[in-house]
């Protein structure tokens, strides 16, 4: 492949895990923003994806089907030199020297290192010196913004970055590797992060295995690396950061919403001898899909969308339950997770766990004005069913409140001076 060639090259990415796909596309896509991508889930679907005659191959080894070391052989077996990095958890001596013979242009072991894969991808697809400049797609004439929202509820990418991961990961960081701990105690307050490990972590655990609900599990499943390599993927996102003020400003107000939901969650998860961990996550994604509808506001803005305060709030009444919903059924997060995040609203019928009766009192204590009495919470039909009264909801309402700021602007893919 001629790195110099004007043509934008077509690459195939084939892996079977959905997240790690996702971050190879990202990871492509940040060095050749104009590269045509074909993705496939496993073996036999690439092999028929070959007759679109792709430039480059990234393909894991480990596949359903036809796995990747027997792709590469066909490959090969057609005369054919076509770049072809093989990724694989298998990295010791044997399994190499069996690649080997097939030329891959790169063999690289899981979990992977970003930073090496950049370097290859920056080799085989960019001439020295070239940057390639890629202007957001403008929207359609006539385009509305609630059709433009209906239309990206099924495809959102979640919320914004309100932590600085990168930050939090350097923090993390010392001489024998990534300290998990360290890393959850920096990232546990965002929402994206949190939801996004807790189904990457789903998506790649085994069927007998319980469900992973909270971020410490999650990064403990994922492992150092992996969990690294996600949580950097994300920043590759357009619209990760919110450039715009007015929609920073909003997602501010959100981002404290969730953190005193979740610390009411996990205060009262502490007071009745339930799950903290659980109920703090509960509280802190709630909000998950109100944040990416503003990240979608920003994409329609970049796009060249007009955008007012009204149009911001009138977008997150009507799509922002909606957008929350698809995002917790599309990325699979555990049905008990997704059952306290939706009692935090309002109770359902039928009869009540703790955990839900919990985090149903937390939602209410979040959302209540400062200067509100607490009679009317301490009468209703939660507290009494939990047998909290008006002197241990006053305990609680004084309880240091989670204090946050507007997430900063931070750099775009598209700068924020280019926004209408």
């Amino acid at each position: 492949m001629n790195a110099a060639d004007p043509t934008p090259p077509s690459v195939l990415i084939v892996e079977g895990d959905p997240w790690v796909r996702d971050m190879l596309s990202e990871m492509l896509l940040s060095v050749r923003c104009d590269a045509r991508l074909q993705v496939c889930a496993d073996g036999s679907q690439a092999l028929s994806a070959l007759a679109g005659k792709p430039d480059l191959i990234i393909a894991a080894r480990e596949l359903a089907g036809i796995d990747g070391l027997d792709l590469l052989r066909k490959v090969r077996a057609k005369g054919s030199g076509l770049p072809f990095i093989l990724m694989s958890n298998r990295s010791d001596s044997a399994s190499v020297r069996e690649a080997l013979p097939l030329h891959p242009t790169a063999y690289l072991s899981k979990p992977l290192n970003l930073d090496n894969l950049r370097k290859r991808l920056e080799e085989l697809l960019l001439a020295v010196g070239e940057e390639i400049a890629c202007p957001v797609p403008a929207l359609q004439a006539g385009a509305s913004l609630p059709a433009y929202l209906e239309q990206r509820r099924a495809t959102a990418d979640g919320g914004p970055l309100l932590a600085d991961v990168q930050v939090a990961i350097k923090r993390a960081l010392n001489p024998q590797g990534l300290n998990l701990k360290v890393l959850e105690e920096e990232v546990r307050k965002d929402p994206q992060v949190t939801a996004v490990l807790i189904a990457a972590a789903n998506s790649a655990a085994l069927h007998r295995e319980a469900p992973v609900q909270t971020l410490l599990q999650a990064l403990n499943k994922l492992g150092s690396t992996q969990s690294m390599n996600l949580i950097l993927g994300m920043t590759l996102k357009r619209s990760a950061r919110l450039s715009d003020p007015l929609l920073a400003e909003h997602a501010a107000r959100y981002w404290d919403l969730s953190l005193h939901t979740a610390e009411y969650g996990r205060t009262l998860a502490r007071m009745l001898e339930l799950d903290e961990g659980r109920c703090y996550c509960a509280g802190l994604l709630h909000c998950l899909g109100d944040l990416a509808v503003l990240r979608c506001l920003q994409e329609w803005r970049l796009a060249g969308g007009e955008l007012d305060e009204d149009k911001v709030q009138l977008s997150l009444n009507e799509f922002g339950a909606a957008f929350g919903s698809a995002l917790r059924t599309r990325w699979r997060l555990p049905l008990a997770l997704r059952e306290l995040i939706a009692a935090i609203y309002q109770l359902g019928g039928g009869v009540y766990s703790r955990e839900i009766l919990a985090m149903n009192l937390a939602g209410q204590l979040s959302r209540l004005p400062a200067e509100q009495g607490l009679e009317k919470v301490a009468g209703g039909k939660t507290a009494r069913l939990l047998k909290i009264g008006l002197p241990e909801l006053s305990r609680l309402r004084k309880v240091e409140n989670p204090e946050t700021k507007p997430p900063p602007a931070a750099e775009d893919p598209v700068q924020a001076d280019e926004v209408p």
